[in-house]
């Protein structure tokens, strides 16, 4: 039997396909009778409330005298802190962010100097993998998806922990805390190993430095030469910050609620949020937008000519050009309205790394893209909170400008949101409430049974 047997699509599976295309199709004017809300989302697009947080919170409206609702500059605030004060405060500082903001999600304060130094050391001792993980877990059978690969080592460390089940919050911190300072070492492993089987590069495989931010862990880990300027981990440390944590709301963090509140355990709960991330329409937009970038690029000869930059970006939105889905990508967010903070934060540093990096002609082409199409989206369709670049429209340009393999674009978000993640279980824990289980209707009519000998042959 040849190897492709298994995946190869055959007459008999095309066949069955049809009768889940025929049989499994609910008539649309169903959800309006039964006032169905698609996507966990109202008529206006706004999240349907399904819990209550302490941890974020997305601010995009504010409200009049009246109680109508008006679009505002979008606001991001972890614990109730603008999360665009706490950046200007750790950088003005000189201080990587990222382990401070974990802290901040997981144990509801700000850490004192003392326990944030306590902090950092711990999660350096827990930035480690079992002896031989890398030989018989990361390196067999190497995958081409990183965030499989990652969600699979995450799996095979429940067989190394001998409290893996327990629940007690004491053992879920614990956990939550070695996973934090791991995934990093996973992600880059990963990838080490899916270049070297799957690519022929060199395999080249750097031990954490326990005194290092996670940030500079990953560039450290992931470079040959393990060297990189200040600037570059200073962005992107700020990365992870803004990608932390994103109201309990977001697919894989309401997967992480959902999961969390079955009983399971931490690896289960955390693999699971790890498949919602994946998912092009969560975690992989940043992707998207570097591939529409590269496609103007090959497609408009002078970036700064508004006429030809608009054209094209009318093609994108006629489902001429590029992939023909009418999107351009990084533009407009399901929650924010007249602007998204995590955008509007990353846009000055994305700036001074363009300028280290010798890119300024390329920020500006995002700049010019930014102006432009908000204006052909807001004029071409009826946008009802205002459209803005999100952060997925700099991180991408961020990512590329720091070297880092588009394999792993996705995978440095996990590596960031796992923060939130772990915070949102704990919460969902100690507040102890009931499995979330929301209700589907049944639109199927009663059929009476028939032998199997009686029923019809059909195509």
């Amino acid at each position: 039997m040849n190897d492709d047997s298994f995946t190869k699509i055959t007459p008999e599976i095309r066949s069955l396909a049809q009768k889940c295309k025929s049989n499994s199709k609910i008539n649309v004017s169903l959800y309006e009778k039964y006032e169905v809300k698609r996507g966990l989302r109202d008529l206006n697009g706004r999240g349907v409330l399904t819990g209550l947080t302490e941890i974020s919170e997305i601010k995009s409206y504010d409200t009049d005298e009246e109680g109508n609702q008006i679009p505002c500059e979008g606001k991001l605030f972890y614990r109730g802190y603008d999360v665009e004060e706490i950046i200007d405060g750790f950088y003005k500082e000189g201080r990587f962010g990222f382990e401070e903001v974990t802290y901040l999600l997981m144990f509801g304060t700000m850490p004192t100097a003392l326990e944030l130094k306590d902090f950092n050391a711990l999660l350096g001792y827990y930035r480690s993998i079992p002896p031989n993980f890398v030989r018989d877990i990361i390196m067999k059978a190497p995958s081409h998806d990183i965030m499989n690969a990652i969600a699979r080592s995450v799996l095979m460390l429940y067989s190394y922990d001998d409290k893996a089940d327990a629940l007690n919050i004491s053992n879920v911190v614990r956990q939550s805390l070695q996973l934090i300072s791991e995934l990093p070492l996973l992600a880059v492993y990963s990838y080490q190993a899916y270049k070297h089987y799957h690519m022929g590069g060199s395999l080249i495989i750097h031990e954490p430095k326990p005194e290092l931010s996670t940030a500079e862990n990953i560039l450290h880990l992931l470079r040959s030469d393990s060297k990189y300027t200040e600037l570059e981990a200073k962005i992107l440390d700020i990365a992870l910050v803004l990608h932390a944590e994103h109201g309990g709301g977001n697919n894989s963090t309401f997967t992480t609620h959902v999961v969390t509140s079955s009983g399971t355990d931490t690896y289960s709960t955390i693999v699971a949020s790890l498949g919602s991330l994946k998912g092009p329409k969560h975690g992989g937009a940043n992707i998207k937008v570097v591939q529409m970038f590269n496609e103007i690029k090959e497609n408009v000869s002078d970036w700064n000519d508004e006429a030809e930059l608009s054209a094209h970006l009318d093609s994108i939105l006629q489902k001429k050009a590029f992939d023909k889905t009418g999107l351009i990508y990084g533009m407009g967010h399901a929650v924010y309205s007249l602007s998204d903070p995590r955008a509007n934060v990353f846009k000055g540093f994305v700036k001074r790394l363009s300028v280290e990096k010798g890119r300024e002609k390329e920020f500006e082409l995002y700049s010019n893209v930014e102006r432009i199409a908000s204006k052909l989206i807001a004029k071409e369709r009826k946008i009802y909170k205002g459209v803005s670049a999100n952060v997925d429209f700099y991180s991408g340009f961020v990512y590329s400008m720091l070297d880092l393999p588009t394999e792993l674009y996705t995978p440095i978000f996990a590596v960031a949101r796992i923060s939130g993640w772990c915070s949102h279980r704990i919460e969902e824990l100690i507040n102890a409430g009931k499995i979330i289980r929301p209700a589907y209707r049944n639109v199927q009519d009663r059929r009476e049974y028939v032998d199997i000998f009686d029923r019809e042959v059909t195509d």
